[in-house]
């Protein structure tokens, strides 16, 4: 190709695969038009940028222009699911961390204790949740099968996912910090097991990055987990969003759906609430337990902008 055929080539990979299907071809050509009679211009490749990035909105349904009332809801829906994966990935990371000081001694301060209670009754919800939400797509899966190729991929890479999280993370667990933690009443509010999987699963979330040397100490199934397990997550998460989006959900079934994100976007709101009284709070207990970091801080941000994402995927949701 003559060279403003391939700059126009690469401009048009801003817009989503499925609009560079429908209208790539005549767009590329218009460009590659626009691009030999002025060859440089700023603000042409702003704006086919900017507009790119509204069309990649658009198709996850958090913005632009709405898509068919069926699409629009597979959309939303799979993009709160998005949101609520880096919500409860740096989520449970804060209340791993709560959860080792609460092994060892008795929370110092109300802020822990109350953040500790109330993150742990979240994540409780959140699990009765996602079992409401698995069953009718499970039944659907049984009873209809995939309807093409692409979904048995999606599906393929959930099970891998899922088995590379569930082994690994096990496997892991063994190195739990609150191991050993010495007794004291009411220090079984969540089973060393569950804290400790919980622990692994977010061994990634660490400031440590900031810190290469000391990083390098670790040992090497450590770190190599530190890098498999957020690929793992983000595989699940993103096979997960495809086959909410494949799958001929009924229109009652997307309703349904729905209402589940609302609950679930108000359970993310208390987690929420909950890390932010300790992280805000500042204290700290008896040497380094309970004391809240710069990881915790990033971690906040993090939830917060998930839940303000997840907010407006369900504004957009046209079923209600």
């Amino acid at each position: 190709m003559a060279a403003p055929e391939i700059r126009a080539a690469r401009l048009v990979r801003w817009y989503p695969a499925g609009w560079r299907l429908r209208y790539g071809a005549e767009f590329t050509e218009l460009l590659a038009a626009d691009l030999a009679e002025r060859p440089r211009c700023w603000r042409r490749t702003a704006d086919v940028a900017a507009t790119g990035l509204l069309a990649r909105l658009s198709q996850a349904g958090l913005g632009g222009q709405r898509l068919a009332g069926a699409d629009q809801a597979r959309a939303s829906l799979a993009a709160l699911g998005g949101a609520l994966a880096v919500f409860l990935t740096a989520g449970t990371a804060v209340w791993s961390q709560l959860l080792v000081g609460w092994q060892w001694a008795p929370p110092s301060t109300r802020a822990a204790a109350v953040a500790t209670v109330l993150m742990t009754g979240a994540l409780l919800f959140f699990l009765v949740l996602a079992v409401l939400a698995a069953a009718p797509i499970g039944w659907q899966l049984a009873r209809r099968g995939f309807r093409a190729g692409p979904s048995r991929v999606s599906a393929a890479l959930v099970v891998v996912s899922l088995l590379v999280l569930v082994i690994g993370g096990r496997h892991m667990a063994n190195g739990w910090p609150g191991t050993g933690g010495h007794p004291w009443p009411q220090r079984g509010l969540v089973p060393g097991g569950v804290a400790a999987f919980g622990w692994a699963m977010t061994l990634s979330v660490t400031s440590y990055w900031a810190h290469p040397a000391a990083l390098l100490a670790f040992p090497a199934a450590e770190l190599a987990w530190m890098v498999v397990s957020p690929v793992a997550l983000a595989g699940l998460a993103t096979g997960l969003a495809r086959l909410v989006r494949r799958l001929d959900l009924s229109p009652r079934v997307l309703r349904y759906q729905a209402r589940l994100g609302r609950l679930a976007a108000a359970d993310m709101a208390v987690f929420l609430a909950g890390a932010a009284s300790w992280v805000l709070a500042g204290a700290h207990g008896p040497g380094a337990l309970f004391r809240p970091g710069a990881i915790d801080v990033a971690a906040l941000a993090a939830m917060a902008l998930a839940l303000a994402v997840g907010w407006q995927a369900l504004r957009r949701t046209a079923y209600r």
